[in-house]
């Protein structure tokens, strides 16, 4: 699964000249967190919701609300923004750009092509590919079974779901410290006798359900 199959296209973008009350104003009205900064076509930075908020007058502030709008309107993006910003490229996998994330503790990244701003990834739409990989929102029946980390295990699991003439709808994978797990959901209401079949060959029905 690629990077551009899931991101969202064309994302809204501000520039460092952007007032900080403009910014405010699109991530409000859009539910954004995060913004884009682009300058002649080129991706120059990221702003978040956070670093506006460092830089914007505190509530405690004895200034006016005239004075205050003044100071918003004065402040730009480039006084907040990230100047060195993490990218991932369009063509690269989802996964990739989940473990980059997480490691560099970021909720997004601006997608590329090239040099190019073309997307952005958020931690919503990595929830949301975990969520169609595992198919929690299919219908049919939902079976997990535990077996051995031997190698070749996993073609013998597929075969007995072959042998029931029952198509695998989405199927993940972990390995875990007792074996390895596959959760499978198949298009089936019934999935009982295959059940036993993984009963008998020695596997572990850890889950089951629809």
């Amino acid at each position: 699964m690629l990077v551009k199959n899931r991101m969202t296209l064309n994302p809204y973008t501000v520039t460092p000249e952007t007032s900080i009350g403009e910014a405010y104003t699109i991530m409000r009205d859009h539910k954004f967190h995060r913004l884009p900064v682009v300058k002649n076509g080129k991706l120059v930075g990221i702003v978040t919701e956070k670093e506006l908020q460092r830089v914007s007058p505190s509530e405690a502030t004895t200034l006016s609300v005239f004075e205050l709008n003044y100071l918003l309107t004065k402040m730009t993006v480039k006084d907040a923004m990230t100047k060195d910003v993490i990218t991932v490229q369009d063509t690269e996998l989802v996964e990739n750009a989940a473990v980059l994330m997480r490691d560099k503790d970021i909720g997004a990244l601006p997608v590329m092509r090239g040099d190019r701003l073309v997307g952005i990834i958020t931690e919503s739409d990595i929830f949301d590919a975990f969520i169609d990989i595992i198919g929690a929102r299919s219908s049919g029946a939902r079976l997990a079974v535990r077996v051995p980390d031997n190698p070749g295990v996993g073609g013998e699991v597929f075969t007995i779901i072959g042998k029931y003439d029952v198509n695998i709808q989405n199927v993940a994978y972990t390995r875990g410290r007792e074996g390895a797990e596959f959760t499978f959901r198949l298009d089936t209401d019934d999935a009982d006798v295959i059940k036993r079949a993984m009963i008998a060959k020695g596997f572990e029905i850890i889950e089951e359900g629809k």
